[in-house]
């Protein structure tokens, strides 16, 4: 799949590049308010969807992965999908301006995280995972990790997600479009979550839409 799609992949990681271009731009000037350290995973229990271009791409290189490592991830996939099943029931009984706020105080421990509290894909994680540990805007808001060490009511570089997440927009389209599974443009909109990304067969990804 990445090498009938080498232009649209190469596009997607000058993105990637953008975002650790950031993060190491922003931890070079504020060292002591980025908390991100080795097995520290606060950002790999926060719930977050992927862009079809980010699915189809995590999923190339999930399976690269040894045979081994692969069925521990999908194991601990199965107690994930029931977490966002739980989820996804406790968000119906909230008003929908009551949904976001909750859903961000949520904790679902991503599969790919393992037991020693290290990504198994490390090296090709999703953007949002990249950009975790500072300042962001999501929907015009500035976020940041809770155990930063951003000081509230003082004024700082942000990276704009928001920004990113519309060019993975027109990636994604200009990837089903590609793919010969054009559809309705909202498609290009449509969030997997991780253990679908990696569970499903790429192609299966696409028609899904």
């Amino acid at each position: 799949m990445i090498n009938n799609h080498k232009d649209l992949f190469e596009a997607y990681e000058s993105l990637v590049a953008r975002a650790d271009q950031a993060f190491e731009k922003l931890q070079g000037e504020y060292g002591d308010c980025v908390k991100c350290r080795v097995q520290c995973a606060d950002c790999c229990t926060s719930i977050f969807g992927l862009f079809p271009i980010e699915s189809v791409y995590l999923n190339h290189h999930f399976n690269q992965l040894d045979d081994a490592v692969k069925q521990e991830v999908l194991a601990r996939g199965d107690l994930y999908e029931q977490n966002l099943l739980k989820l996804q029931n406790k968000m119906r009984e909230l008003d929908p301006g009551q949904r976001d706020e909750a859903l961000a105080r949520e904790r679902v421990p991503c599969p790919l995280l393992n037991n020693e509290q290290k990504c198994a894909i490390y090296q090709h994680r999703p953007i949002t995972c990249r950009v975790y540990g500072i300042p962001t805007v999501i929907s015009g808001m500035v976020h940041s990790c809770g155990k930063a060490g951003f000081a509230k009511g003082l004024s700082y570089p942000a990276f704009n997600l928001d920004k990113i997440y519309r060019e993975l927009y027109h990636l994604s389209g200009a990837l089903l479009e590609a793919s010969g599974h054009p559809g309705p443009a909202e498609q290009a909109g449509l969030l997997h979550s991780v253990i679908r990304a990696i569970k499903t067969p790429a192609e299966d990804l696409l028609k899904d839409m």
